[in-house]
């Protein structure tokens, strides 16, 4: 019964461990989808603000 009882002991510290990690994680997780979406947005104002040009087959762009 002992040792149920350690084994029973040892999992509940692991479990508690591991959602730790998942919380720090999904912590993490939200903080990175906020930056990419402020990223695209801005992104997507640059690209509204400069006129931005889509060029399609043999056309050079502007820097050659």
């Amino acid at each position: 019964m002992q040792h149920i009882e350690e084994k029973l002991a040892h999992l509940i510290r692991t479990v508690e461990e591991l959602s730790d990690v998942v919380a720090t994680q999904q912590t993490e997780i939200d903080t990175l989808q906020r930056r990419v979406q402020m990223l695209m947005q801005r992104e997507g104002q640059r690209d509204a603000d400069s006129g931005s040009q889509v060029y399609i087959g043999d056309e050079r762009p502007p820097h050659y």
